[in-house]
């Protein structure tokens, strides 16, 4: 005769959905008064962040969603290393100052031994960080010369949000030049609009959110160079490279956007885009110590020793800096250009497929040399649809893909985008898949006409302007 052995409910062996803790509604807006099993309360966490989706199905994040094991165990490692502590962590802080020389001279310095810089928690902190020092530069140079800074200002193309926050936390002038409908970025005779004495500098974007394409940097400097020439207005540049900074040194080489250019003064870059590094991490590099404002370093006395800091963040974790230390010596220089390169052939092979459907007018077509891997389109004029782009996002979405539809900025708010953007871990079988979807989708609207259709406001698309 067997005995059944009774499990006590609060051993271990009780499984996580037979345990009391299971069988409860938790409270979500108060902390609960007593302990509970930490197995059931992992398992209850990570159900209910199943209600995010895939990751790797949104196309619409520019940040990395695939992170080897390698990946995983240097994060462990840095999960309780303190960033800003360098006298406590002393070869972590050093391991830091290699990945700035080793950005200084990607991006081209004259010497990147006396080039400076910092990492971040990401290029929103890195642009600030830039804008700051063009402010400062700007600010001393006038009251130097007895002149008044009152009026700064500051001229940009299209731009992602931070800049906007840059300008109204500082007090600063926003010249955002607008869009037109046939020109979704800055050039150079629409930049010399809206510059005059107050202008601390123009941010240019190596990378646009809105479209995927690179703003015509080299053409934009020499336009400077030409209005120096002209009106002895000596205008610094920084270069947003959150996404370009680390696409173009390994598939387009060719392109003068970095410290080759004199008048690029500082550059910004997201480690966790294209670097392929795991979210919560930035760098922003000067061209030289001279071009970082000393009255932007605060030297702190922390836990007995002396320390040079100017970021805008304090305590932070050294995990994603120490795996971008590990990528970039992982894959070296080849290593990149195979992952990148890969990347453009896919939204290459997007934008054919997307342009074989006929309602489709493709705007940016993932080629290396304009632009970062992405692709993005708008319907055409003559389409002969029931639906708008908001209605096709929606209805992707109910297949797992998040592709986002959203309107651009001024002056070219009445045309509505959808944008790809292609990271490592989405290859071409993927991209296969998500056509026949997009076809499935097509097919769909052939027979359930749409009455009324969706806004941007009820899809829930990012809207990159901020406004």
């Amino acid at each position: 005769m067997y005995k059944t052995h009774r499990l006590n409910k609060k051993t271990n062996e009780d499984s996580i959905f037979a345990s009391r803790d299971s069988e409860f509604i938790l409270p979500k807006y108060k902390i609960p008064k007593g302990e509970s099993d930490p197995k059931v309360i992992l398992e209850v966490v990570k159900d209910e962040l199943f209600l995010d989706g895939n990751a790797r199905q949104n196309l619409a994040t520019f940040t990395q969603t695939y992170e080897d094991e390698e990946i995983k165990e240097i994060m462990n490692i840095g999960m309780n290393k303190n960033m800003i502590d360098k006298d406590e962590y002393p070869q972590t802080a050093e391991i830091e100052e290699r990945i700035v020389y080793m950005l200084a001279d990607l991006w081209n310095a004259p010497n990147e031994l006396t080039s400076i810089g910092t990492s971040t928690v990401g290029s929103s902190e890195a642009c600030m960080l830039g804008g700051l020092a063009m402010y400062y530069r700007w600010k001393e140079k006038r009251l130097a010369e007895g002149k008044d800074v009152s009026k700064p200002n500051l001229v940009t193309g299209p731009v992602q949000v931070v800049w906007e926050k840059f300008a109204r936390y500082w007090g600063i002038e926003l010249r955002e030049v607008p869009m037109e409908k046939d020109r979704y970025y800055m050039d150079s005779e629409s930049m010399l609009e809206y510059i005059d004495e107050n202008t601390i500098g123009v941010v240019t974007t190596f990378g646009l959110t809105f479209t995927g394409e690179y703003e015509p940097i080299e053409k934009l400097s020499h336009a400077l160079d030409k209005l120096e020439e002209k009106t002895g207005l000596n205008i610094d540049l920084h270069v947003d490279a959150a996404s370009g900074g680390f696409l173009a040194p390994f598939c387009a080489p060719k392109i003068k956007w970095d410290f080759r250019l004199p008048r690029v003064k500082s550059i910004s870059a997201s480690g966790h885009k294209f670097g392929l590094s795991p979210l919560g991490c930035g760098f922003v590099v000067w061209r030289d110590e001279k071009d970082l404002p000393e009255n932007l370093i605060f030297h702190v006395n922390y836990l007995g020793g002396d320390m040079a800091v100017f970021q805008l963040n304090f305590s932070r974790p050294a995990g994603p800096m120490l795996a971008q230390y590990y990528l970039l010596l992982r894959l070296g220089f080849e290593g990149y250009k195979k992952i990148h390169m890969n990347c453009y052939k896919t939204a290459q092979y997007l934008a054919k497929e997307i342009e074989k459907l006929g309602m489709f007018e493709i705007i940016f077509d993932g080629d290396e040399n304009k632009g970062i891997p992405a692709i993005t389109w708008r319907l055409k004029d003559n389409a002969n649809v029931t639906f708008n782009l908001y209605d096709f996002a929606d209805k992707l979405r109910s297949r797992g893909w998040l592709v986002p539809a959203y309107s651009l900025p001024a002056n070219a708010q009445e045309i509505v985008i959808q944008r790809i953007l292609v990271r490592q871990g989405f290859g071409l079988d993927m991209a296969s898949l998500l056509i026949d979807d997009i076809k499935r989708t097509l097919k769909y609207f052939e027979t359930h006409e749409v009455v009324t259709h969706l806004t941007q406001e009820e899809v829930g698309n990012i809207n990159h302007n901020g406004r």
